[in-house]
Parts: C-alpha cells; structure tokens; sequence
C-alpha cells in the first residue's frame, strides 16, 4: 500500500483511471498512468448485469486476477463491499478498494471499515459517502460521514457528485486523508482541485461511457458515410497489448 498511498500528493493529485476490462487496463497502463481502478458500472454493464446490487463480486474479482501482472497499482471498487469481498481482491493483486456506504448507517459502514483494517491491515480503503451522489447534498451529513470514516480508519475518504469549490475544501479541511473527487467534465478541472487540496481524482464510469458513445458514433459514421475519426489503434496494436505478457 505504500507506494500506492505516495501517490496521493497535494497539489499534485492522482488522476485514476477507472477501467472495465483487460484492453482498457493496459492501454492506460501503456500511456503511464501509475495506478487504475475498475469501475462498477462498467464491469456491470459490460457482463449485462446491474450496477450498485453486489452483482459484480465474481467479475470484478476475475479482472482484478487478469490485471495483477500489470506493471501498475490496482484498486477494486467493491461497491458496498464485505471483508471478505476485501481480502480477496487483496489476495489477486489489488492495493486498494473503494467502499460506498450507499447512505447506509455511518455507524454500519465504519464499523465494516475497522474490519477491513483489521483483517486485511496493508490494504488502502477508499471510504465513499453518497451523500451528493444521485442526491441533492447534505455537507453537513458528508462531514459527519467523512470524520466517522477516518476515524474507523479509513485511508482516503471519497464523495462522488461534490462539485462546488467551497463544499470540497470544507471536506478537505474536515480530515487529515487524501479526499477524492469524481472528475465532472465541464464542473471542474484537474488544476482547479489541486489548488483545493484533493489529492485523488477518479473518472468513474466516464472513460466507459465515452468508449460506448465513440462506437456508437463511429457505426453511424460508417453506416451515413461520414469521415471517421482518425488516430484509432490497429487490430495488431490491440491484439499484441491485450494478449501479451506484462513486463516483468
């Protein structure tokens, strides 16, 4: 976890990369990002099943195997996660996890906190609050939750959905960890959240989303006879990266 937890410097955030598949993993890893994470929705979507319900355990568990040679740091979001669900994706590779509360109890959350902690000490947990996200947004709530959070021994606190600059700087200066923020296209940039002191940034669903947006486009390039984009990687580009070995 060390070197995964170094990586969140102030003013000089960790931007990861959420990803849902082996291409997707090591094309990012390719272009030098130092750590991934997957991301629930796309995992889910991608094996036809829904997102949030703890549908995904046995696939996000089997990619988090396929990835562990990667020469990067690996995260697994669990959705609201177990202790067992967190001590197998250490087992297969991964340094962290990141764990909802899905507004839940805090009590209920920080305590499967502190038994994560316990049981699998070395791994970094990423305690999420949903406070702002699929909600209206209660600061107050997420600074009771966050605090609840590090002090069940939390190693970062995350709030997907804060977007005002004022809102992530009260979280930031409500905990000594490193606050991650969902990139919001168009609410924020990368620089703009350094200056506020958020030392990790996810994409989430984003880089899926768009892959899926990308291909619809590009059929009805092909299907209207438009021009299509250029710069896409070849069949044996992609062959040779998904199939071949990690560097060792």
């Amino acid at each position: 976890m060390r070197d995964f937890a170094a990586l969140h410097r102030a003013g000089d955030p960790l931007v990861l990369p959420n990803v849902w598949d082996v291409a997707s993993a090591r094309s990012l890893a390719d272009a030098g990002f130092p750590a991934l994470g997957t991301t629930s929705l796309g995992v889910a979507a991608a094996s036809g099943l829904p997102d949030g319900l703890g549908a995904t355990a046995a696939e996000t568990l089997r990619l988090i195997r396929a990835l562990a040679t990667l020469p990067v740091c690996l995260t697994a979001d669990i959705e609201t996660g177990s202790v067992e669900a967190a001590a197998a994706v250490a087992a297969s590779g991964a340094v962290g996890v990141n764990m909802e509360d899905a507004m839940g109890p805090a009590a209920a959350h920080a305590a499967l906190i502190s038994a994560v902690k316990q049981q699998v000490p070395g791994l970094f947990v990423n305690a999420r609050t949903d406070t702002h996200w699929q909600r209206p947004g209660d600061l107050r709530e997420t600074l009771h939750r966050v605090r609840r959070y590090a002090d069940a021994g939390a190693d970062g606190v995350f709030v997907p959905g804060l977007s005002e600059p004022a809102d992530i700087a009260a979280v930031v200066a409500a905990v000594d960890l490193p606050v991650n923020i969902l990139f919001l296209p168009g609410r924020h940039t990368v620089a703009e959240l350094a200056d506020l002191g958020v030392r990790r940034i996810s994409t989430g669903s984003l880089l899926f989303r768009a892959a899926l947006a990308a291909a619809v486009r590009t059929a009805e390039a092909v299907r209207d006879g438009l021009p299509i984009a250029t710069g896409l990687p070849s069949y044996t580009q992609v062959n040779a990266a998904a199939s071949a070995p990690a560097p060792g």
